[in-house]
């Protein structure tokens, strides 16, 4: 029972601490603080659920669908192409949020303080500060929503013919291996699936204080982008 689950854990680690564009696009979810629980969820929870499937040996009966594959191949293919010049884009051009420039704030500021000033004419005890508060310039990535990183976080999992190779292939054919003690095997991998997505998403806040720039933002957009569009070419080049 234990070896079994401890050959699964470790093989279930080597296949997915790489870089890829699922970790990728948890890490980048993580470092800004974005439905962080939902998509560690998704992902290890699609790892399970493809790592039954070859463990239960129905990847056997994929392997007599090969069409099935290269349709993933090419949508996957496509979808990363998608991503990667998003990536860009957003690389190119900040893909922040309008700062706050220090002129508006300072007229913020002055309003309410001759505001406070006429109420205080009236009698009020109103205490005030015209000094203008310290103001953050840095552009702010714009925020995901909950249904466009569940479908993003979908699409780079279940339109990666790589996944099915690793988990209902790879994973499926090393568990018929250990005889009756092929789903402890199988539990070792989900339980480093579950591991890996939860530790790699909490964990990518860490490096929040790296990003609080638009440079630093679009350096990470960027390598997201030649990472996603790599992938794609090696998709395409049937690699």
């Amino acid at each position: 029972m234990f070896p079994s689950l401890a050959a699964g854990l470790g093989l279930g680690l080597s296949l997915i601490v790489a870089i890829g564009a699922q970790n990728l696009f948890v890490l980048r979810q993580g470092i800004r603080r974005e439905h962080v629980l939902t998509v560690a969820l998704v992902c290890s929870a699609s790892d399970a659920a493809l790592i039954a499937v070859g463990v239960s040996g129905l990847g056997l009966a994929l392997e007599a669908a090969p069409w099935a594959v290269q349709v993933a191949r090419w949508v996957g293919a496509a979808f990363l192409l998608a991503y990667a010049l998003l990536a860009a884009r957003r690389a190119w051009q900040g893909g922040g949020l309008p700062s706050v420039d220090a002129t508006s704030a300072r007229e913020v500021v002055t309003t309410v303080t001759d505001r406070a000033d006429e109420a205080s004419d009236d009698g009020a005890t109103v205490q005030t500060s015209r000094a203008a508060p310290p103001v953050a310039t840095a552009s702010i990535p714009d925020r995901t929503s909950r249904t466009g990183a569940l479908l993003t976080c979908l699409a780079l999992t279940w339109l990666n013919p790589h996944v099915y190779l690793d988990t209902v292939f790879l994973l499926g054919s090393v568990a018929s291996t250990h005889g009756h003690t092929r789903w402890w095997f199988a539990a070792g991998a989900m339980l480093a699936s579950l591991a890996w997505f939860f530790s790699l998403a909490y964990g990518a806040r860490l490096l929040g204080r790296m990003f609080t720039s638009p440079n630093a933002w679009r350096v990470l957009d960027g390598i997201i982008a030649v990472v996603m569009a790599l992938l794609a070419l090696s998709l395409i080049l049937g690699g």
